[in-house]
């Protein structure tokens, strides 16, 4: 019968031999290629989040270092300077116990009725006038202070609870000998407002002779940094967080640093945090105590080093199965692939060898016929 044009016909052994050239490389080809974007795919989310908690972590520095430069400003000013001048002369020719008498004298009364006066003085002048309308301008300052030299508090937006800032801990720390030095307190919580601050002291310095003269003293609100910081959103398992070096939680969705919630992902990271290449990765995989696998990137905000109240560090955590899920579905396909057609192509291998057996009995038939043939 005489062949079609479109007719291709081959041997079984021909077909399995090209199929396995065909198949088998291009196959374990695939899985390689599946294997090496997993790969890539783990680094390349490792290092989104190694920017993404880089990037927070500026981003929470940049807020502090701001805060306090606009604090500094406000120490700076010509005015503040003269009114806190102008309190520290009747205290010029006292010696330490007649200032301190006088301290606690005034101290003893702040409480009662009978500094209302004082009270009014504080708040009205034009010097208080001049830090509340500020306040209004920057919504970052919840309450402004200035003391003179002594502590004596000469200017408030509020009423402070203390007249003298002397035993408050961080005057010592601001003061520093005559010389003057910023002090940034650790995160604290203001009842009134219901929101967390910093408190934020600058010194001031006399003009040409830098001598410590007095202090600007500020709460610094945090709901914008913790606002700024949430609007992150990393798919349906990730999330961002800040902690301090010990692990506490300070700000994370849903959660609130009165929690003192300690943060899973930081005993992951904290080894790799102590080594050079750990910091400079950003990021691990690593098994949480819940039994799943996460990618988590961190980023030290660097504020401990100027601001020793201000360990913070920036993570963001993900599981691992969303973060490279769709790749390693891939992967899995692939050698899903390679292993169907290994299968087909040893059940085809056996096909051709057992047909191929079966051929060649049929030519040689039963050994009786060929013994007549020979015979004859």
């Amino acid at each position: 019968m005489p062949l079609d044009p479109l007719e291709f016909r081959t041997s079984f052994q021909r077909l399995l031999a090209g199929l396995i050239l065909i198949l088998v490389p291009v196959t374990v080809l695939g899985f390689y290629v599946a294997l090496q974007g997993d790969s890539h795919v783990r680094q390349m989310n490792g290092d989104h989040f190694r920017t993404l908690t880089a990037t927070s972590a500026e981003i929470a520095s940049s807020f502090v270092g701001e805060s306090v430069k606009d604090v500094g400003a406000i120490a700076n000013r010509p005015s503040v300077a003269q009114a806190v001048t102008s309190a520290d002369r009747p205290y010029e020719h006292l010696s330490e116990e007649a200032v301190r008498s006088k301290m606690d004298a005034i101290e003893n009364k702040w409480n009662t009725s009978e500094d209302d006066g004082l009270s009014r003085g504080i708040l009205t002048s034009d010097l208080a006038r001049e830090l509340r309308r500020e306040c209004e301008l920057n919504v970052r300052l919840l309450k402004l202070t200035v003391a003179d030299m002594s502590g004596a508090t000469i200017a408030a937006t509020d009423r402070p609870s203390h007249y003298f800032q002397v035993d408050r801990e961080y005057w010592r720390l601001i003061s520093s000998q005559g010389q003057g030095a910023i002090h940034v307190s650790d995160l604290r919580y203001d009842e009134q407002n219901r929101l967390y601050y910093l408190n934020v002291a600058y010194p001031i310095l006399e003009e040409g002779t830098g001598r410590f003269i007095g202090a600007v003293t500020a709460l610094v609100d945090l709901s914008p940094l913790f606002a700024q910081l949430n609007r992150q959103q990393i798919g349906r398992t990730g999330r961002l967080f800040l902690v301090r070096d010990d692990g506490v939680v300070i700000q994370a969705p849903g959660v609130t640093p009165g929690m003192k919630i300690k943060s899973e992902e930081y005993a992951a990271v904290r080894d790799a945090m102590g080594t050079l290449r750990g910091r400079e990765a950003g990021y691990i995989y690593a098994t949480l105590p819940k039994g799943e696998s996460y990618l988590i990137g961190f980023a030290d905000t660097g504020l401990r080093e100027a601001y020793g109240n201000l360990p913070w560090i920036v993570l963001a955590s993900q599981e691992e199965r969303e973060a490279i899920g769709p790749v390693r579905g891939m992967a899995g396909f692939a050698l899903l692939m390679m292993i169907l057609a290994l299968l087909m192509m040893t059940l085809l291998g056996a096909y051709v060898f057992l047909h191929r057996k079966q051929k060649l009995a049929d030519i040689e038939g039963p050994p009786e016929d060929n013994q007549r043939s020979a015979a004859a």
